[in-house]
């Protein structure tokens, strides 16, 4: 049984690893999870350490900061290091980088989001007002604007993936948001509770609340109730 949940739970059923020039941070026979606690590590045994990327005026770039050819950090921004921006992704106005950061080339790290120990596959789309935590987001994961990926329990107790039929399993992880598989899209204002496992392709409506883990494929529909009344007086 243990063997077959940790097939299930491989990097590879969710992620292409050939999307990332960083797949060294995943360990074989381990869940993808476990990679988010080898991050700042990973990060730690990195030399190459360059800018090659425009940053403007306004900005702050802290202390081993790589920025790949084309990156762009726009004025306001702030990219406390270490942390390793791949090429071509661009750092919008008011993101705030708070270290342990990896990313693929040709992202968005959007206005007022904030990212801290977190790996972002090529392509990922983090726009606008959104909180990625401790997560991991597949190739082409697209995150709506508002979007949080909570990393803590309110206990703080570890982290527990939920597994169908109700069972849970610890992570080893106090702070977990998310592992987002490629080609995701979450929508608007949506938050996905710490441990949640989201599989390829899936899509989340705008204002889910998620928690555990969704297969790939699948889409969680939103229905909200509404009311329209004569307005009196």
């Amino acid at each position: 049984m243990e063997d077959r949940e940790e097939g299930r739970f491989a990097p590879e059923e969710f992620l292409d690893l050939a999307r990332t020039d960083h797949a060294g941070v995943f360990a074989q026979g381990e869940p993808v999870w476990s990679a988010i606690g080898r991050i700042g590590d990973y990060l730690a045994d990195r030399d190459g350490f360059d800018q090659r990327g425009e940053i403007a005026e306004g900005a702050h770039v802290g202390e081993r900061v790589h920025l790949g050819e084309g990156v762009k950090v726009e004025p306001g921004a702030v990219v406390n290091g270490p942390a390793w921006i791949g090429s071509g992704t661009v750092i919008r106005t008011g993101a705030y980088i708070r270290g342990n950061v990896v990313t693929g080339a040709d992202c968005v790290l959007g206005n007022s989001c904030e990212f801290k120990n977190c790996l972002l596959f090529d392509g990922c789309q983090v726009p606008h007002f959104n909180y990625v935590g401790d997560s991991i987001l597949g190739h082409k994961a697209h995150l709506g604007a508002g979007v949080i990926l909570s990393n803590v329990r309110l206990d703080h107790a570890e982290v527990q993936v939920r597994i169908d039929g109700g069972d849970n399993r610890g992570s080893g992880l106090r702070k977990f948001g998310a592992v987002v598989g490629d080609n995701v899209e979450i929508g608007c204002n949506s938050v996905i509770n710490p441990g949640a496992i989201i599989g390829r392709r899936s899509v989340l409506y705008p204002g889910s609340m998620w928690s555990g883990v969704l297969a790939e494929d699948h889409i969680v529909k939103v229905r909200q109730v509404q009311q329209v009344v004569l307005r009196k007086g």
